[in-house]
């Protein structure tokens, strides 16, 4: 199973590494994570320059999309040429967004009433588009999820290897990253968040 971690120039590194190092700690069970870029190399909201590992072509056949936020979302939004390299299926695909990234799953009419979760200073241009914004985490309906805050990251991360391999290879996955002496609360935490997520409108 393959994920796009789809990120554009301008992008938030804690947005977009976090998610895809978690799901990375996978590979072993066939579950691996690609920074996806419209370039060969993007530049960060901090001027990390990364070369991206696939071509935004490779966003139909993944299995799971992830849309990274950053500092140029709105532009991204505003270009009909970056939007049209999104051909994305929820039928057959896991979509996630974080932070910003919700401002792209609009704007592609991915949301169809569903209220996401984003960062503050994304909120205020969701909810110009009629898009309601929870106050929360994660949010999770079907195969569509929006995590806003970016350490939010993780729990984006950890209901995709929960949808795709199961809530046991969250906790080992989480076991390689989480503090020393906070192994439990950590792993629980994020298993929270994706349940409360899911459940929310339940």
């Amino acid at each position: 199973m393959q994920v796009a971690v789809v990120t554009f120039d301008g992008f938030n590194e804690l947005d977009s590494f976090i998610s895809a190092a978690l799901i990375n700690r996978c590979r072993k069970d066939g579950l691996e994570a690609f920074i996806t870029t419209p370039a060969p190399v993007v530049t960060s909201m901090n001027g990390v320059e990364v070369s991206g590992q696939r071509p935004m072509e490779f966003v139909t056949e993944a299995d799971v999309v992830l849309i990274g936020s950053g500092v140029k979302t709105r532009d991204v939004v505003a270009d009909d040429r970056l939007i049209s390299m999104l051909p994305l299926d929820p039928a057959r695909q896991l979509i996630g967004s974080q932070c910003s990234g919700a401002l792209v799953l609009a704007r592609l009419g991915l949301l169809e009433g569903m209220p996401v979760s984003t960062d503050m200073k994304t909120r205020p241009f969701a909810e110009a588009l009629d898009v309601t914004v929870l106050d929360a985490p994660f949010h999770a309906e079907g195969n569509i999820a929006t995590a806003g805050g970016c350490l939010a990251s993780q729990y984006l991360a950890a209901w995709v290897i929960a949808r795709t391999l199961g809530e046991d290879a969250v906790r080992e996955a989480f076991g390689y990253v989480a503090p020393v002496g906070e192994y439990e609360e950590t792993v629980e935490r994020a298993l929270r968040a994706v349940h409360a997520g899911e459940a929310a409108l339940r």
